[in-house]
C-alpha cells in the first residue's frame, strides 16, 4: 500500500477529538497499521495504541505522536477546517480543533511506519510506534505507563519524538539539553463570604481577592525571578459569581506556572502559595485558600550525545543550515515521561509548519509573532508540503540513527 499522506492529514484535521476522546481517531490509526501488517494493541491508557516492527537483533527505538485536539473554534478558513463539537471535562459543549498539530504528528508516524516496513532489509532492531492519548492535558503518556505500556511492548534504548511548530516549513529546531519547560497546572479556591450586591460590608468579596492576587502574582516574573532566569506565571482562568448583584462565596483561578528546572520551580511555587496566603488574610478570608496541582510535568531535556549525534543525521539527510537551535521553548510537553520511567535518552525535536516566504516576510518587518499563527491559535493551520514530506523524513532518519544496519 501507500499512504495518501495529504488526504490522511485533511481528514484528521476535519475530525479532532478532545483528550481521552480520540476514538475516531485511534480507529484511522487501527486501520492503517492493519494494511500495513503491523503488530499493534489499542486502548492503552483508555485510547492510546501501541505498535510493534520486529525486524531482528538490535536497539529498540520508540517514536511517539499524540492525538489529541483542542477545545478551539477554528478561523483558519480552510476548505477542510474543522466543524466539530465535543464535550469537556466540565460538560460543556465546545468547539474541537486541531490547533497544536497532532493530526500532523500521527500523520508523519503512520508515514514513517509506511517507509520503515518497506525498508527493513537495510535496517534491524525493533520499532515501538505510540500513538498516545491526552498530551494536552498533560496525562496521557502516564495514563499509557500505568496501564503497562513499558512492560507490554519491547523496553526502549531511546523514546524519539517531534512536534510541528511555527517554524518555517522544512525547518528542523533542536537542542541539547532543555528543550521544553516543566510546567504545573494550579487551581486556587479563594474563599470568602457570599451575599448581596447592595450590602458588601457584610460580605468577603472573593471577586475582589481574586483581582488582588491576580495583579500581585503578576511581580513574581518581575520583581522575583532574576531578569536573566526564565519563568512564566499565567492566569488563564478566572470563574466567580453568577449574577450581577449576588457577591460570591468563592472564586477559582486556574493557573499555568512554566520553568525551566525543578529548582525554579520550587522557588515560583513558594512565591505563588506565599502570595495567595498573604493575599486572602489580607482580605480578611475566615478560611485559608486551597491550592490544588492538577498536574505536574517534567522539563523536556535532550540527551547531549544522542542529540549531537542526531543532529549530524538530520545535516547529511537535508543539508547544512535546516537544523537549527531554537532556544528553549517554555510550552510543555508530556513524552519525556516515557524516557524518564524506562531511564533511557530522549530527543524531542521541532519542524517547521510555517509558509516560508510568510515567515521571511513577517521576520524582515518584525511581525512574526503578529502574522505567523502559534499552536493553539484558532488560525494555525501547517501549509501541507514540505510539512508533511519533512515530518515523515525525520522519523525515518532519527529512527534509523539509532537502529542497527545489517551486515554486508
Amino acid at each position: 500500500m501507500t499512504l495518501d499522506l495529504e488526504a490522511l492529514y485533511i481528514d484528521l484535521h476535519r475530525h479532532p477529538e478532545l483528550s481521552f476522546q480520540e476514538t475516531r481517531t485511534a480507529g484511522v490509526i487501527t486501520q492503517h497499521l492493519t494494511e500495513l501488517g503491523v503488530e499493534f494493541e489499542e486502548g492503552i491508557g483508555k485510547t492510546g495504541i501501541a505498535s510493534v516492527i520486529r525486524n531482528g537483533e538490535g536497539p529498540v527505538v520508540w517514536l511517539r505522536a499524540d492525538m489529541d485536539a483542542l477545545p478551539v473554534p477554528e478561523q483558519t478558513g480552510l476548505e477542510y477546517a474543522s466543524t466539530a463539537r465535543g464535550t469537556d471535562p466540565s460538560g460543556n459543549d465546545v468547539p474541537v480543533m486541531h490547533a497544536c498539530g497532532h493530526d500532523m504528528h500521527v500523520t508523519a508516524l503512520l508515514g514513517a511506519l509506511e517507509r520503515l516496513v518497506a525498508t527493513k532489509d537495510e535496517w534491524s532492531g525493533t520499532i515501538v510506534a505510540v500513538f498516545q492519548p491526552a498530551e494536552e492535558y498533560g496525562a496521557g503518556s502516564q495514563a499509557m505507563i500505568a496501564d503497562g505500556v513499558l512492560n507490554r511492548f519491547p523496553r526502549p534504548d531511546i523514546v524519539l519524538g517531534q512536534h510541528v511548530t511555527p517554524l518555517p516549513s522544512g525547518t528542523i529546531g533542536v537542542r541539547s539539553g532543555t528543550q521544553m519547560a516543566a510546567s504545573d497546572g494550579l487551581t486556587v479556591t479563594l474563599l470568602g463570604r457570599g451575599g448581596h450586591g447592595s450590602r458588601p460590608q457584610a460580605t468577603i468579596d472573593p471577586v475582589v481577592m481574586a483581582a488582588a492576587t491576580v495583579m500581585r502574582l503578576q511581580t513574581i516574573v518581575s520583581r522575583e525571578v532574576d531578569p536573566r532566569d526564565v519563568a512564566v506565571v499565567t492566569v488563564g482562568s478566572i470563574h466567580a459569581g453568577l449574577k450581577n448583584n449576588i457577591i460570591p462565596a468563592e472564586a477559582k483561578l486556574e493557573l499555568s506556572l512554566r520553568y525551566p528546572d525543578d529548582e525554579a520551580r520550587a522557588r515560583v511555587l513558594e512565591k505563588v502559595e506565599r502570595i495567595v496566603r498573604a493575599e486572602a488574610q489580607a482580605s480578611g478570608a475566615e478560611e485559608p485558600p486551597v491550592l490544588v496541582t492538577d498536574h505536574t510535568l517534567p522539563p523536556t531535556i535532550n540527551d547531549v550525545h544522542a542529540t549531537a549525534r542526531l543532529v549530524l543525521a538530520f545535516d547529511a539527510a537535508f543539508g547544512e543550515g535546516t537544523v537549527i537551535d531554537p532556544g528553549m521553548f517554555t510550552g510543555s510537553e508530556d513524552v519525556s515521561w516515557f524516557a524518564r520511567e524506562a531511564g533511557v535518552p530522549l530527543v524531542f525535536w521541532f519542524w517547521g509548519g510555517a509558509d516560508p516566504v510568510a515567515f521571511a516576510e513577517a521576520f524582515a518587518a518584525g511581525t512574526v509573532e503578529r502574522d505567523i499563527p502559534t499552536n493553539h491559535s484558532p488560525f494555525f493551520a501547517p501549509v501541507l508540503q514540505p510539512t508533511l514530506s519533512r515530518g515523515v523524513e525525520a522519523l525515518v532518519v532519527a529512527a534509523r540513527e539509532f537502529l542497527d544496519t545489517p551486515a554486508d
